[in-house]
């Protein structure tokens, strides 16, 4: 199964269509995509693994890879670093994300596999579907929706799916 967000701010979980939020730059071909650049790459990008955070709730029901985050759990966004687009442990020596976050946006992450086999230096890191913030903003690039929707869109998924991310 495919779930497809398209640019104007919906998302296919599986039959039913609801809110997510994009970058604030939109959708913008793969090829395009730069690091900072505030856009959310169009293309077809496998779910590789869930990462969630145990103090805010259970792990989601899924078939896929869970990872309980740590509060040293970052991932590198600094292209010039050999673990580019790769989880790390915090400290880490170069640029990074934390994944620990007050915000909740991180408390489920799904990773996927955009710019990662292998990835190119640049080409923007750290494109996941998490948690949508409250009022739907913008988000640095990844997609977003609500909990309920996610955890629904993770109940549905089986190894070998994928998100589609669209201009329209």
């Amino acid at each position: 199964m495919i779930f497809v967000a398209t640019a104007d701010g919906l998302m296919d979980i599986g039959g039913r269509k609801v809110r997510c939020a994009l970058g604030p730059a939109g959708v913008r071909p793969a090829a395009l995509k730069r690091e900072g650049d505030g856009a959310s790459p169009a293309g077809v990008w496998p779910i590789r693994e869930v990462w969630y955070r145990p103090d805010r709730g259970p792990p989601p029901a899924t078939e896929f890879r869970v990872h309980a985050l740590c509060e040293d759990d970052g991932w590198c966004d600094d292209p010039a670093d050999p673990n580019y687009n790769r989880a790390v442990k915090l400290p880490y020596g170069a640029s990074c994300e934390e994944m620990w976050r007050a915000d909740g946006a991180y408390d489920v992450v799904v990773v996927l596999g955009y710019n990662d086999d292998p990835p190119v230096p640049g080409r923007g890191s750290a494109i996941f579907l998490h948690l949508c913030k409250p009022g739907y903003p913008p988000t640095a690039g990844c997609v977003a929706i609500a909990r309920p929707e996610l955890e629904e869109l993770l109940a549905k998924a089986r190894p070998g799916d994928a998100v589609e991310i669209r201009t329209g």
